[in-house]
């Protein structure tokens, strides 16, 4: 958490919040996990639990840090989901343990983490907690994607302002744990988040997305799918497809000289592939060299 530095003003507001005991019953964290949602989530925790609070956050000397950091603190409770959804019955046991005494006589803090994949059954049951929190208890609903809550959950919590980082102070980041004199920061939207990219630095992922951004030019300039891209495993059509993506909307970005129609073609089938991908968790078999063949053959046709 302390190495990422636009998380820091976050935490900072929310331990004024906690210093003046006008802290909220619950909050949306609406920060991807690729930008540090996570840690951000749980640094908002492990401050509402400490027993000597800082202006920076959590002490991480008393008690009360030291159960947090050893994932023992009994008035913690941390949900994730079951496979692709939060279940009702997950929710229904957080919110009994919610209604039992603090064991350590502060706070009770519950982190819904993903919270955008609690299922119907599940985000009705938490609508009376967050509705009716009782006293000392805390809920944090971190979230990638928060237009995919439901309202009623949505109004029921305070946002927590966040900035996103700029390219350039992303660009500062990386280059802390990453030197390199090529800009990496084009695959950002693949990644999901500087987090992830920094991870995806450290292993053979990022040549991976730099060969099918090649792939992807050669196979787009020349009308016929390259061999890398007949020969991807299933694993990778997911990349695949986000790489093709940015480099159509980096065509329109780029080819100012494009017509008005032309820039159209391209916008629409920019969005067929991105519809494409969100498509794929519910797509049993993905037969991503007919796909792939697909996309080369429209390009082709509209150019």
């Amino acid at each position: 958490m302390q190495d990422i530095p636009w998380l820091k003003p976050v935490v900072h507001d929310f331990c004024t919040q906690l210093k003046s005991q006008h802290v909220g019953h619950a909050y949306l964290i609406g920060v991807h996990a690729g930008y540090g949602g996570e840690p951000l989530t749980l640094a908002m925790a492990k401050a509402a639990l400490c027993h000597t609070l800082t202006q920076d956050g959590a002490c991480g000397f008393c008690k009360g840090c030291q159960l947090v950091e050893a994932n023992t603190h009994p008035d913690l409770y941390h949900v994730v989901a079951d496979g692709n959804q939060i279940k009702v019955d997950q929710i229904r046991e957080l919110c009994q343990k919610l209604t039992s005494t603090s064991q350590q006589g502060g706070r009770r803090v519950a982190v819904i983490s993903l919270c955008e994949k609690l299922n119907l059954a599940a985000a009705n049951a938490l609508l009376k907690t967050l509705e009716e929190p009782g006293k000392d208890t805390l809920l944090l609903l971190q979230s990638n994607t928060p237009s995919r809550l439901m309202a009623t959950i949505n109004s029921r919590c305070q946002r927590v302002h966040f900035q996103s980082p700029s390219i350039d102070e992303i660009k500062a980041w990386l280059s802390q744990g990453h030197e390199s004199g090529a800009d990496v920061t084009w695959c950002l939207p693949v990644m999901g988040g500087p987090l992830e990219l920094a991870s995806a630095l450290q292993d053979q992922r990022y040549e991976h997305l730099l060969q099918l951004r090649k792939d992807w030019t050669q196979s787009l300039s020349s009308g016929h799918l390259c061999a890398n891209l007949m020969n991807i495993n299933d694993n990778q059509v997911s990349d695949a497809i986000k790489v093709l993506y940015l480099i159509l909307r980096q065509k329109l970005v780029k080819q100012t000289q494009l017509d008005a129609l032309m820039r159209v073609k391209v916008s629409e089938l920019a969005a067929k592939v991105m519809n494409t991908y969100h498509k794929l968790s519910v797509m049993p078999n993905v037969n991503s060299l007919a796909l792939f063949q697909g996309f080369i053959l429209e390009y082709k046709q509209l150019t």
